[in-house]
């Protein structure tokens, strides 16, 4: 196959079922992880690749083993382009040609270097002044030390002058002359997409990515899991049996401080955890929607799809354990309007983290941003002060925050209907309506607004990833 050919060609085979991981962290090394980037330009088979300092913070030994993967490349009828700073001289060897510029971008050589430099060294020392290389100097150093701007002063010489003068300067023009004009009868090359593959290819290409990731990191699900057990079983044992005691004030907000204390706790750390798993992919990202793979929705969709296996695993997980322990009421409708509510809104937090991971530079400064905004959704979630306590200039708040959406939902989902008297006189269903604003009337807006709010987030990590870059090159 072909994919086994690159990986020959650029000494892989013996890593084959190797997990990249992290860098400086786990998995590959960095020499090995030049040599995997540059098997996945290959892999699409192009005639030419151009590389960024490609042996740059490796020692000798790595250096010369992505030399050689390289060489191996070239030997197959590939061109590679090189920027290459300060080579040794096995490094410089392994060069066909070089285009060598001065500070200012003006070109002073383009071509071949010959063995061991001889072309090169050939070319400088025919220019009067130039001092003769030493025996067993690296030429790449000595071309360096040649053809400095003091050189140019000191000698009173123009080496951009005389390179344009020189016959290997017009053989050049000469062969970019004929090789620019096209054949009798060609026509200009014309690509009718932007990207090789449909939308539909993309995307799934993408989300099968993102599952292998996502499969290959279970200490990130392991967290969520493990902390989702914990939390459903204290609030299951803290509030035990009381879904069904309804005959005080004290014991209706007892049930909703338990769904209160669920949300929070548990969708603040769907999106804490989330933040720095989204901060590694998009530096994967990067690389690859620069070098044309797919685009930046298709990625989107992706990571958007991905989560919703594993929340809603989630939101089962936590909801048939603390739903038979608190007792609450065992209907079909009400049952599943309580995992309709506690799956979106661990997905809205957790897309809500996606979100600020790619709006901010790095999962630190994301961190914060994201605590900030926990702060604002915790005052104005109308359980600490409901919302007809609120003043009326902050009413908007309540409207706009995510979690008070989610437990008016569960609220009135779970009481808005029971007309049982309590000890004040009052029903239930009254009573919510009274203390909270909550109408069970509502109930289909609260699942719409829930909803909306996921897609918001989404459709807002799926427009930052595409024109939003902290790059720092």
């Amino acid at each position: 196959m072909f994919i086994e050919e690159v990986m020959e060609l650029v000494e892989l085979t013996s890593l084959h079922n190797a997990l990249v991981g992290l860098p400086r962290v786990s998995g590959l090394s960095t020499e090995q992880r030049k040599r995997l980037t540059i098997a996945v330009e290959l892999v699409a088979n192009p005639s030419i690749i151009f590389m960024d300092e490609p042996t740059s913070g490796l020692d000798a030994r790595a250096a010369a083993i992505v030399m050689r993967t390289i060489r191996n490349t070239v030997d197959t009828g590939r061109t590679v382009v090189c920027t290459i700073h300060q080579p040794s001289i096995d490094i410089f060897d392994s060069f066909d040609e070089l285009f060598l510029m001065k500070r200012g971008g003006e070109e002073i050589y383009f071509g071949p270097i010959g063995h061991k430099g001889t072309e090169l060294i050939k070319y400088f020392e025919s220019i009067p002044g130039i001092a003769k290389i030493k025996d067993g100097y690296n030429p790449a150093t000595w071309m360096l030390e040649v053809s400095t701007i003091a050189q140019e002063a000191a000698l009173g010489i123009n080496f951009t002058e005389i390179y344009h003068n020189s016959e290997l300067y017009r053989r050049n023009k000469s062969l970019i002359g004929e090789l620019s004009t096209p054949p009798p009868g060609s026509r200009d090359l014309y690509f009718p997409t932007k990207y090789s593959q449909s939308f539909i290819t993309q995307w799934l290409a993408c989300l099968w990515k993102q599952h292998n990731s996502y499969w290959r990191n279970p200490s990130y699900n392991a967290i969520r899991y493990v902390f989702t057990t914990l939390l459903a079983l204290v609030n299951g044992t803290i509030f035990w049996n009381l879904g069904d005691k309804r005959g005080s004030i004290q014991q209706l907000l007892n049930a909703m401080g338990s769904m209160y204390t669920a949300l929070m706790f548990m969708g603040m750390q769907n999106s804490q955890v989330v933040l720095p798993v989204v901060d590694t992919e998009r530096t994967v990202f990067y690389r690859e929607k620069f070098a044309g793979m797919y685009s930046a929705l298709t990625y989107a969709m992706a990571q958007v799809v991905i989560e919703i296996p594993y929340t809603f695993a989630q939101a089962i997980l936590y909801s048939v354990l603390v739903y038979s322990m608190i007792g609450f009421q065992w209907t079909a409708v009400k049952f599943i309007w309580y995992i309709f509510f506690t799956f979106f809104t661990l997905l809205c937090f957790t897309y809500y983290g996606i979100m600020v991971s790619v709006m901010t530079p790095n999962a630190h400064v994301g961190s914060v941003t994201a605590a900030a905004t926990y702060s604002l959704w915790n005052i104005f979630a109308g359980f600490l002060i409901t919302r007809p306590r609120l003043p009326k200039w902050y009413k908007w708040t309540y409207w706009s925050d995510p979690v008070a959406w989610a437990l008016y939902g569960l609220m009135v989902s779970q009481f808005g209907d029971v007309d049982d008297i309590m000890d004040n006189g009052v029903s239930v269903k009254d009573f919510i309506r009274e203390y909270s604003g909550y109408k069970h009337s509502f109930l289909p807006f609260a699942a719409i607004a829930i909803v909306g709010f996921c897609i918001v987030f989404a459709t807002s990590f799926a427009f930052a990833i595409k024109i939003l870059n902290f790059q720092k090159r």
